[in-house]
């Protein structure tokens, strides 16, 4: 066979390590030797010895039926191979968990991680007011993290003097030890919604990162 589509920019590569990686912008490749855990229904393809269990409990009370309030099943994977992950053709990255370090993140953007990762389930502090999908993931350890968003995300530095306020539809994840509180504006509800009402935004103050999608999310996109 000849042609574009069998160029090497689209050929996949044999994995070089275990473990997670990118294999182009919209799939992640993870080479499996033991068990890592993925949102169910993310697999498109594996090659090797894997077995694919769906979780509705925990597998030692570690591996919980959802990520988030949302309800985000997962799936354990175990064996050894090769398997391809990848959500509605959403940008795929990968976030490297180090050592007393943690990454909050929105369920919803969850595509895999590492079995040497532990989480918990987190409300947003305040978060009762808005609703909305303000149940997060607290991941610590050390592992990586396979991401999935709409469009390339917008990582934006925080610090003590200058607090950021993101939009909680839009809002993918943030460092550790950044503080957050809801923030209402009237006038910014009017001119951002087209109409009255308020806006309510997630206020992130402290010394970190908060990764933001450039985009809200619509109810379509957000039903699984």
């Amino acid at each position: 066979m000849k042609g574009d589509l069998f160029s090497s920019q689209h050929m996949v590569q044999p994995a070089v390590e275990p473990g997670m990686s990118v294999e182009n912008a919209k799939c992640i490749k993870y080479a499996v030797n033991g068990e890592m855990y993925a949102r169910q229904g993310a697999m498109v393809a594996y090659r090797g010895s894997l077995k694919f269990e769906r979780k509705g409990q925990g597998v030692g009370g570690m591996l919980k039926r959802a990520v988030t309030g949302e309800g985000l099943p997962l799936m354990a994977v175990r064996g050894q191979g090769e398997a391809w992950f990848a959500h509605e053709a959403q940008n795929c990255f990968i976030v490297e968990v180090e050592a007393g370090d943690q990454f909050t993140v929105n369920g919803r953007n969850v595509l895999c991680f590492d079995a040497s990762l532990s989480y918990e389930i987190k409300t947003v502090k305040g978060s009762g007011i808005a609703g909305g999908g303000l149940f997060n993931s607290v991941f610590s350890g050390q592992g990586r993290l396979g991401l999935v968003c709409d469009g390339n995300p917008l990582v934006i530095p925080v610090s003590a003097q200058a607090p950021v306020y993101v939009d909680t539809d839009a809002v993918v994840g943030w460092t550790a030890h950044l503080e957050t509180s809801l923030h209402r504006s009237q006038s910014i509800g009017s001119m951002l919604r087209g109409g009255s009402g308020e806006a309510v935004q997630l206020m992130l103050q402290g010394e970190g990162f908060v990764v933001v999608r450039p985009s809200e999310v619509t109810p379509q996109k957000d039903q699984h």
